[in-house]
């Protein structure tokens, strides 16, 4: 089980990207949160299996909007980010 903090900079904020990336997420079987940063990233907190997770990136870093574009992500391991049931938006 692979746990990662990916944070995504580009247009990621007011495209849709937060709910198409809950779509990937839950079309692929990652679980997880997805939240705006005041920076103007997005940082998804992502949990599943290794084949999954390769898929969800690759997905996140295509930028699941047609609207959005990404322009940079950054991952990193941390095995603290709780374990859900689901994936979902977090509105803050």
């Amino acid at each position: 089980m692979e746990k990662v903090r990916i944070t995504v900079d580009g247009r990621v904020q007011g495209v849709g990207f937060r709910y198409t990336t809950k779509m990937l997420a839950d079309q692929i079987g990652i679980t997880g949160t997805v939240k705006n940063q005041p920076d103007g990233t997005v940082m998804i907190e992502a949990v599943g299996e290794s084949e999954e997770m390769a898929q969800f990136i690759e997905g996140v870093k295509g930028s699941p909007s047609p609207a959005g574009k990404v322009n940079d992500i950054k991952i990193t391991d941390d095995p603290t980010i709780e374990t859900r049931t689901t994936f979902d938006v977090v509105y803050s």
